[in-house]
């Protein structure tokens, strides 16, 4: 009896050693820096301990019965802003492109119409924003664009805490520098994490993330301009390029819808079946004239992004994130504090 009960309080002892550890890590999970909720944190910690493809499952069932309904009123209208614009701005340079609205759907008011959302005091826009219905088959379902002008606007590639990789070397930290937010005009969420977005991270300070040929790429120069292309095919490293993400492979190229998106073969655009999933949905391109367009929506599936991003008049696009927590775009307004 004896025995016995040494042997049971030895696996006990274990038993308890065992779960310290996940708890230790959990607990960190939760109080690392950044405002990512409770739900998020925990979902992505599971991810990160081997629970990827049953919370995948889980999203999948999840959202995929989640379907709009066919007629109604759109949703997610931002209001429109109360300074129009032309749709050519030739102070700028930037031709604003005209949105393609659904064929046969009479168009709402404000509808695809491109106002002014930032501008500087003297009166040189900054960002444009605009909706439009996106699904034929689902008449609710509205996207979101905003046109960051070529020439005007820099964008810059900033670190997370834990993404790219954690601690990962950045002369401005992990959130926008002091005297960098009185001009700080939007901020907006980047790609997969890296671990699921099959391409890579780098910057001029610290390649933290191997690139991968053929990838989806937004790519930085030294000017503070951007492209979105392909890597080693339509764009690639030269002297002038200061950082470049990657994520999972192009949506659109050269003006077109890519084949495919429906079937999601080799999980090119994230975990297959992931395509047909009712969620919030971003991505990222350029328009003809160089202009950086990002657009966002609710309830859009994989090709309904795609379709979106084409209607907005990007000729070369990639996806980003999914999910309402990982879909942001924030308008700065000056004096505003920023992370």
């Amino acid at each position: 009896m004896r025995r016995r009960r040494i042997r049971k309080r030895w696996i006990a002892l274990v038993c308890c050693l065992l779960l310290v550890v996940p708890a230790v890590s959990y607990v960190r999970a939760l109080l690392y820096p950044g405002n990512a909720s409770f739900s998020v944190r925990t979902v992505e910690w599971f991810r990160d301990h081997g629970g990827g493809p049953i919370i995948d499952t889980i999203e999948t069932w999840k959202y995929s019965r989640q379907q709009p309904p066919a007629t109604g009123a759109p949703i997610d209208i931002t209001p429109p802003s109360a300074l129009p614009l032309p749709r050519t701005a030739h102070r700028t340079g930037a031709a604003v492109p005209v949105v393609r609205l659904l064929p046969g759907v009479a168009p709402l008011p404000q509808e695809g119409v491109w106002p002014v959302a930032r501008q500087t005091k003297s009166g040189t826009p900054l960002l444009w924003t605009t909706w439009f219905r996106a699904d034929t088959a689902h008449l609710p379902v509205s996207a979101a664009a905003a046109l960051m002008p070529k020439g005007v606007d820099r964008l810059h590639l900033m670190p997370g805490t834990r993404e790219p990789v954690v601690g990962m070397a950045s002369k401005n930290g992990y959130s926008v520098p002091g005297a960098d937010r009185s001009a700080l005009v939007a901020t907006f969420n980047a790609g997969f994490k890296m671990r699921d977005s099959h391409g890579g991270w780098w910057t001029a300070a610290e390649p933290a993330v191997p690139l991968v040929d053929g990838r989806a790429s937004v790519v930085i120069y030294r000017d503070g301009t951007a492209r979105v292309g392909t890597w080693n095919q339509t764009v690639r490293m030269t002297p002038e390029v200061v950082a470049v993400r990657q994520n999972l492979d192009q949506v659109i190229v050269d003006g077109h819808i890519v084949d495919g998106l429906s079937t999601n073969a080799n999980a090119r655009w994230g975990t297959v079946r992931s395509q047909f999933q009712y969620t919030w949905r971003s991505g990222l391109g350029t328009d003809a004239h160089g202009n950086l367009i990002y657009v966002a929506g609710d309830k859009l599936t994989l090709a309904t992004l795609a379709g979106a991003m084409h209607q907005a008049g990007i000729v070369q696009g990639m996806e980003l994130d999914i999910h309402s927590a990982m879909v942001s775009f924030d308008i700065e307004q000056p004096g505003r504090t920023a992370r």
